[in-house]
């Protein structure tokens, strides 16, 4: 697991940024399988021991990367009105993670084990939260963001995880539709 304890800027956000950086570049240049944390170290510029000191293993490590890169950088739109929100919220979620790197991101996070794995839901709760809170003040009606999550986040997740169905939008406007009847 991830270690928390880490001064922010200085040293240490230099090589868990270059860190970052190397695994980036080398996932473009080959396949995931094959990175190792020695391949990392030196194109960093760090020993193999601050990689392991620092994550543990590359399996922290890539999941380290994958909660950072899914971090979200804005709230979802803003279109007016809670469902129509849901709606933009749920496709642009479901096309992003969907797509070779999302469905690598979500494998590295669930391979990271639980503190990834918290970080990347508490991400998703707060987009809902934010919904939740752009209904109330327009006076909608309340988002339940538990039911949410239960009736067309994990739904979707599933599907792209075991890859048995593509999580359409067609798809995923009859997730948001049973929420809404719930």
């Amino acid at each position: 697991m991830a270690k928390e304890m880490v001064r922010q800027g200085g040293r240490s956000a230099r090589i868990q940024a270059e860190v970052h950086r190397s695994v980036h570049e080398l996932m473009q240049e080959m396949d995931r399988s094959a990175i190792t944390v020695p391949m990392i170290a030196e194109r960093a510029g760090v020993t193999p021991s601050t990689i392991y000191r620092r994550w543990g293993d590359l399996s922290d490590l890539l999941a380290d990367v994958a909660v950072a890169h899914m971090r979200p950088i804005a709230d979802p739109d803003d279109t007016g009105a809670l469902e129509s929100d849901l709606e933009a919220f749920i496709l642009q979620y479901a096309e992003e993670m969907s797509t070779r790197v999302g469905r690598d991101m979500l494998t590295d996070v669930l391979s990271g084990g639980n503190t990834a794995a918290i970080k990347c839901c508490a991400f998703t709760t707060r987009h809902l939260e934010t919904l939740r809170a752009r209904a109330l003040a327009r006076g909608e009606g309340e988002l339940d963001v538990d039911l949410a999550i239960d009736l067309i986040i994990a739904p979707i997740v599933y599907h792209i995880l075991f890859g048995d169905r593509e999580p359409s939008p067609d798809y995923c406007r009859g997730l948001i539709a049973r929420y809404f009847e719930a």
